[in-house]
């Protein structure tokens, strides 16, 4: 089974200085939201632009760029600095933009922003986001519209009133928090549906198919299963997670943001670590 685990990540961009994010009570929210935006959540790996060679663009963080091209679509990652246009938003438009995919307008943002996660984004950890975008060097960047060729939905769901914290620790809850709405690992190693991430059936089944420069990758299996991750050490899951390398030294696919996932604290990666162990076992997708 070990070769099929082709998880990867665009090892490149967002490699501005990290603020300072401990894990106390005294960070503050634009810490906090440094290390989640550069940290876990890997919005750079999207939203950085990339050299031909797929190196980050060294002064460019966050400054929007193409995604990805595929048969329902062309997406391009927007320039979320604040010479982009969030920089004409208020805090609580663009937070609404992030957990619910609606821009003030009323239109609606289009995939592959992971908004089945994102809307399980804690009220604090939204605003510590949006409390380090407002910090960002604005960068002068233009990116093109992204193309839809199949309908986008009115919404996503309902509005999100408040989202309450989960609290930080190395717990299986805080787990499933970190890789769900907050690295949203759970959306690509889903099998999609006709209308996305079938998360009720198949979580963490894997099955997902990826093209990009580095060729085709396919998601793995995450879950409990003898197909996933039951053979793996501790150790081992966290050096693919955080090395983009297996446990026979071969090296792993983009698009995991590998480069983000290793500036999690050791409490975060254990946690993460734990709660994938309780993911209900699923065979591959045949």
């Amino acid at each position: 089974m070990h070769h099929k685990l082709l998880i990867a990540s665009l090892a490149l961009s967002g490699f501005a200085s990290l603020a300072a994010a401990s894990q106390s009570t005294a960070e503050t929210p634009e810490e906090r939201g440094a290390y989640l935006v550069e940290g876990p959540a890997g919005c750079g790996n999207c939203h950085s632009p990339i050299d031909d060679t797929g190196n980050p663009v060294l002064g460019q963080n966050l400054a929007g760029r193409f995604v990805i091209e595929m048969p329902e679509f062309t997406a391009y990652a927007p320039n979320i600095t604040p010479a982009g246009a969030v920089g004409t938003w208020s805090d609580a438009e663009l937070a609404r933009a992030i957990r619910e995919g609606l821009r003030p307008d009323g239109s609606l943002i289009g995939p592959p922003m992971p908004f089945s996660m994102y809307r399980g984004l804690s009220d604090t950890d939204l605003s510590a986001i949006v409390a380090y975008l407002r910090t960002l060097p604005p960068v002068e960047n233009t990116v093109p519209l992204s193309e839809y060729k199949i309908p986008l939905p009115p919404a996503y769901g309902p509005p999100v009133d408040t989202v309450a914290d989960i609290p930080r620790g190395v717990t299986p809850e805080y787990g499933a928090y970190l890789a769900g709405p907050v690295a949203h690992c759970l959306e690509c190693h889903t099998p999609f549906g006709p209308t996305g991430p079938m998360l009720d059936t198949d979580l963490g089944r894997g099955g997902l198919i990826i093209e990009g420069p580095w060729g085709i990758s396919i998601a793995s299996n995450i879950t409990s299963h003898a197909d996933g991750l039951a053979e793996y050490s501790d150790g081992e899951i966290a050096d693919m997670v955080t090395k983009a390398q297996r446990p026979d030294g071969s090296p792993m696919l983009p698009p995991m943001p590998y480069p983000y996932l290793a500036r999690m604290t050791e409490d975060d990666l254990a946690a993460l670590i734990l709660y994938l162990r309780t993911i209900p076992p699923l065979p591959d997708v045949d």
